[in-house]
């Protein structure tokens, strides 16, 4: 039998690798661009999404390893893989997904496409007079701006930048200054579209393109008067993209401005090149580029998918729209403060709207009473409504802190902006803590009532972003209440001042009190069920890596707690092991909407416990990261949660996936005679309005 005592907890094989896990959620969302119940045009988004996401797989996790294998080769990762062979595996699973991927797009996309008459025609079908405008439009728009560059000892292989478009072109014959040239590079500006639309009076009706790839290629020889191209390939490199900044820099903004360039032109990580390019061609460029056959990723169309999508007008093959409503509570105060002093508000956005997060920092903006806004910023964009109404705050004598961090990941040089933006407007500007990023959700607004001074709160497990807030799950909580508003005024102390940790009443936050509770609650549902009593743990997460809850959560499952995961991507846990995680089932849901929900809850013995978090179970959100997990205890609100956010997605048998005990994921399929069941759309008639 076995037992806690018994088992080791340390094996390997109670572990899945991180990032063989988060290729395999990529593969999932390639998945749906195969799905025909999701709208044409949304299975190409998901194509377009699957590119973006190995993009920065590449970027970061693989340029990651690469960096690991060159200092440390013999590092064990805890499911017992040594780095080359995670590197390997990685290789081996994304050539089978790009194939994939390409299939998709050329055998059934394209076509599908084309029965809509949304095409994107080749060099070889374009019409007379289709190629004569494409020619004009070449010699116009594209060759003023193409700098093509030889490849002799005068002129060395250019360094590119990362994710450019480029071309290699073989030549022969001689160029003006009498040189034998035998190849050379044309990088594709980024100013340029890479999907042309051609006009109305050339298509018959419908939606025509041409790539811009198919352009140059068709045109490269007039970049080369009196020589003739003999052949053209279009390729694309990825290179590192991680940023290393010097935390000990006397100002973090000018040091990350550094580092953003070398961004640009990192190691190089992976090749793309046309699949048509010869060998001795891809060979010569991986060598220029420092990489290995399996570095070499040849395509069947082009090369930076990316950037494919354009802006077709055609609903029928698009979502249905949706407006997000606001509680009725909020609509029927005057305002936001008004409501929030008779309840807590909670919004789940996408299907509940933004709008009454901005409509509080607006009214705390122009409202005479108030006194001070703090926020912590973490991804919002320099041209956001809300850095907008922070600085008009600011402007307005209102004592405007904001906690900036300008670390998030692909939005440095976004958040740079947007503290500049605002230490011009007059507000206090913080980067939070040195070697911790700060994550955490919070707007506190103090404002003077009837002589007193009271606290109003927001608290989210998403970012202050109005995009992403229609296209993200999230949960925001917004409240008045003092317990609440006096922790999270504690935290912002924290943040921008020096002194002891403080001692919180309602909030847990990482990184100093979130793990150690979670171990706690977790050991708490053990002892109920070695008790005799029910004990269930529902966890909603993006990831789950950090191996000291994953062996409490095999613990709990081995003293009989029932526990279910609804993990969006990295899960290392594995379920229904025999003796050891048989009670745990674990399940992802991809859809619409890019699950990033983070609730946590214990059954307590009929006393449930619900949280909503900014921090997902890894260990760079608990130990490495500001962060704050609050509770949900209005009944009413924590039962909707409950309902809405949990079972929901546990019942959902359109959507979900299932992952196994060997580590592979399996569509959830619905039994026979059982209806139906989508999560996200039962939300969006629930809560939003469709049209």
């Amino acid at each position: 039998m076995v037992t806690e005592q018994t088992i080791d907890f340390n094996n390997s094989d109670l572990y899945l690798n991180r990032d063989l896990s988060i290729l395999d959620f990529h593969l999932r969302v390639l998945e749906q661009a195969v799905d025909t119940r999701h709208p044409l045009l949304e299975r190409l988004n998901f194509l377009l999404i699957f590119s973006r996401n190995l993009d920065e797989f590449f970027e970061i996790r693989v340029a990651g390893l690469l960096q690991q294998l060159s200092f440390d080769a013999a590092s064990v990762s805890p499911d017992g893989l040594l780095v080359e062979d995670v590197l390997k595996r990685i290789a081996e699973t994304s050539h089978k997904a790009v194939e994939k991927q390409y299939r998709i797009l050329n055998d059934d996309l394209f076509p599908a496409l084309a029965a809509e008459n949304i095409r994107f025609l080749k060099r070889d079908e374009l019409n007379e007079t289709q190629a004569h405008w494409v020619k004009h439009y070449f010699r116009e728009q594209v060759l003023p701006v193409l700098t093509p560059i030889s490849l002799d000892p005068a002129h060395p292989f250019p360094r590119l930048v990362n994710k450019s478009l480029n071309f290699i072109v073989s030549l022969e014959g001689k160029d003006a200054f009498g040189r034998q040239i035998s190849m050379a590079v044309v990088p594709a500006p980024r100013s340029l579209p890479r999907v042309v639309r051609l006009p109305d009076e050339l298509t018959n009706g419908g939606d025509q393109h041409v790539l811009l790839s198919a352009i140059i290629h068709e045109h490269v020889s007039e970049l080369f008067p009196g020589m003739v191209a003999t052949g053209c390939y279009q390729f694309r490199v990825t290179r590192n993209a991680d940023l290393t900044v010097d935390e000990d820099a006397d100002d973090l903004a000018l040091a990350l401005k550094g580092g953003l360039y070398s961004r640009r032109f990192g190691k190089a990580v992976r090749l793309e090149v046309a699949d048509n390019c010869p060998k001795t061609i891809s060979d010569y460029l991986l060598r220029k580029f420092g990489l290995k056959d399996q570095s070499l990723y040849r395509v069947n169309g082009p090369v930076n998918l990316a950037r494919l999508l354009s802006n077709f007008n055609r609903p029928r093959l698009r979502y249905t729209p949706f407006t997000p409503t606001i509680p009725s509570i909020v609509q029927k105060s005057e305002s936001v403060f008004e409501a929030l002093k008779k309840q807590d508000v909670l919004l789940h956005h996408p299907f509940e709207s933004f709008t009454p997060v901005i409509n509080l920092l607006r009214e705390a903006a122009r409202d005479p009473q108030v006194l001070a806004i703090k926020q912590t910023l973490y991804r919002t964009g320099a041209d956001s409504e809300i850095v907008n109404i922070l600085a008009e705050a600011a402007r307005n004598g209102k004592e405007v802190t904001a906690v900036i961090e300008l670390r998030a990941r692909f939005d440095e040089e976004s958040n740079i902006e947007v503290a500049n933006k605002l230490q011009e407007a007059g507000a206090i500007v913080v980067y939070g803590i040195v070697g911790y990023k700060t994550h955490a959700k919070m707007i506190l607004v103090v404002r003077r009532e009837d002589n007193k001074l009271h606290r109003y709160v927001h608290l989210g497990t998403g970012n202050y972003h109005a995009v992403t807030a229609r296209i993200y799950t999230d949960y925001g909580l917004m409240t008045a209440n003092p317990e609440l508003c006096e922790d999270v005024h504690k935290i912002f102390q924290e943040l921008t001042g020096m002194g002891k940790t403080a001692k919180l009443k309602k909030l847990l936050h990482a990184p100093f009190t979130l793990h150690a509770q979670l171990i706690a609650y977790i050991e708490q549902e053990i002892r109920h069920a070695q008790a005799g009593k029910a004990a269930h743990i529902i966890i909603k997460v993006n990831a789950l890596t950090e191996k000291q809850l994953i062996q409490a959560l095999y613990r709990a499952s081995m003293a009989g707690v029932k526990v279910d995961l609804i993990i969006r991507s990295i899960c290392c846990l594995r379920p229904q092991l025999a003796g050891v995680s048989e009670n745990i089932r674990v399940r992802s849901i991809v859809g619409r909407f890019l699950e990033h929900t983070r609730v946590f809850y214990f059954a307590n013995d009929g006393e449930a416990k619900v949280y909503c978090a900014s921090a997902d179970w890894m260990d760079r959100n608990l130990f490495s990261r500001v962060e704050a997990c609050f509770p949900i205890d209005d009944p009413i609100l924590k039962k909707r949660i409950i309902k809405d956010g949990l079972l929901n997605y546990l019942t959902d048998n359109q959507l979900a996936w299932e992952l196994q005990a060997d580590g592979s994921w399996q569509r959830v399929q619905s039994a026979e005679g059982e209806l139906p069941h989508q999560a996200q759309a039962l939300l969006l008639e629930k809560l939003a309005k469709l049209a």
